[in-house]
């Protein structure tokens, strides 16, 4: 191996195990807890009914409201896959594995099952947006 060689994979090496650490140290900085977050309207349709197998799930239907500095803590969407549609501000969405993405009015984006993040509203309006997503009540 070349002392090029060599040089690039040690770089590789380096810069792969600092992004691991970044990643690792986000998802263990990011809030648990929500701050500044409300949820104004709620609504719910039974899918059992509707759809074999889909006992006991429903579809949910909410306006969420994250005010400027609020979060909404670290969650995830196993068995509770959403759709996201943002009407209002800017909102920072932080995955587990440290990368994000930013979201305005007009935006859309899933959030299937394997979907782990939290997030941010840094602006100076409150983000608001609709989501809809299939889950099954804690009895």
């Amino acid at each position: 191996m070349t002392l090029r060689n060599l040089s690039y994979s040690l770089l590789i090496s380096l810069l792969f195990a600092f992004g691991v650490e970044i990643a690792v140290s986000r998802a263990a900085d990011a809030p648990k807890d929500n701050k500044a977050y409300t949820t104004s309207k709620t609504t719910v349709v039974e899918l059992g009914p509707e759809f074999p197998g889909m006992e006991g799930r429903q579809l949910r239907l909410r306006l969420l409201t994250i005010e400027p500095g609020g979060h909404i803590g670290l969650h995830d969407h196993k068995e509770r896959p959403a759709v996201v549609y943002f009407l209002q501000g800017t909102d920072t969405v932080i995955r587990d594995d440290g990368t994000s993405q930013t979201f305005k009015a007009g935006d859309a984006t899933g959030e299937p099952g394997t979907t782990i993040h939290w997030h941010r509203n840094d602006g100076k309006d409150a983000v608001i947006f609709v989501t809809a997503d299939i889950f099954k009540p804690k009895n």
